[in-house]
């Protein structure tokens, strides 16, 4: 019979054998696309590539960032009012499906009809994407609508004086 300690060990050593393995294998993929990436793009590509990943991440870190967080701060200011908080969800869940089908369509909106054959991109994205953010948000708000009614509803009958059941 082992001892616990030794049950241990032995568990550790695997794990950390797991972790090498995953880790080399990562590793490998990484390198794999970095040689892919490197032998399929011109070496103009290669020089434009940087600027465009510091772009993404200066849009990132001085306008998507901001604005989520002043949404949220928003958000969570209005939820502290009466009753606000049984619509916080609908409204979270409302502004989360516009936050990822914007980030879905996003490059959709910025290459439409460009580039060598405009006839890949033929829709109005534009058009399309705002319908379905007004979608979204008027479910959002009919959802809202309809718990806020559900709530009067239950609080009008609880109010009656038949509490309890009785």
């Amino acid at each position: 019979m082992t001892s616990p300690i030794r049950r241990l060990r032995s568990r550790l050593t695997a794990t950390i054998a797991m972790r090498v393995g995953l880790g080399v294998v990562g590793v490998g993929f990484g390198l794999w696309g970095l040689r892919l990436l490197l032998q399929t793009l011109s070496v103009h590509a290669l020089i434009r590539l940087p600027f465009w990943l510091a772009g993404a991440v200066v849009a990132d870190d001085f306008l998507l960032v901001p604005l989520t967080l002043g949404v949220g701060w928003l958000l969570t200011r209005w939820s502290i009012g009466p009753g606000h908080h049984r619509t916080v969800t609908t409204v979270r869940t409302t502004l989360l499906y516009v936050g990822i089908t914007t980030l879905v369509a996003i490059p959709l909106l910025l290459r439409q009809g460009k580039g060598i054959n405009p006839t890949v991109l033929p829709r109005d994205y534009l058009r399309d994407w705002l319908l379905l953010e007004a979608t979204i948000v008027l479910v959002g708000v009919l959802v809202a609508v309809i718990q806020a009614r559900r709530l009067t509803f239950r609080r009008s009958r609880a109010s009656s004086g038949d509490i309890g059941g009785r």
